[in-house]
């Protein structure tokens, strides 16, 4: 269990793909009001597979590594697998048992991915599966 939580510590300080992308052909803003996460997420797609990933914004150890390794997991892959992904292969990125108040947290990044790939406007309801 330790060496998840240093994994998960290590994506959180130094997380993977943080930043912006010039020209991203997709892109999601998705927030988390009960305890003020925020990300951004972008996507560089050609012939229809992510080539590059990117997010922004701010929040606490889980969001944050949970972005990160999901930045990791979806380069190569195509949008339709993307669209076909569920909320328990982030979880499984994880290593870690998430309780229902850090669930938001971790499934950040996953909705805005959600969003991103099936191109809905911000503040767009995402079903977390």
């Amino acid at each position: 269990m330790d060496l998840y939580r240093e994994e998960i510590l290590d994506h959180y300080k130094h997380p993977h793909h943080f930043g912006h992308l010039e020209h991203a052909d997709l892109q999601f803003h998705d927030s988390n009001p009960f305890c003020g996460d925020e990300i951004t997420l972008e996507l560089k797609v050609e012939d229809g597979r992510v080539t590059d990933v990117a997010f922004s914004g701010h929040g606490c150890a889980i969001s944050r590594a949970s972005a990160s390794l999901l930045s990791d997991e979806i380069i190569g892959k195509t949008v339709e697998e993307l669209r076909g992904m569920h909320k328990e292969q982030v979880l499984d990125l994880l290593g870690i048992e998430v309780g229902p108040v850090r669930m938001k947290c971790a499934l950040l990044s996953f909705k805005a991915l959600k969003g991103a790939v099936w191109g809905l406007q911000e503040g767009a309801s995402v079903d977390d599966d």
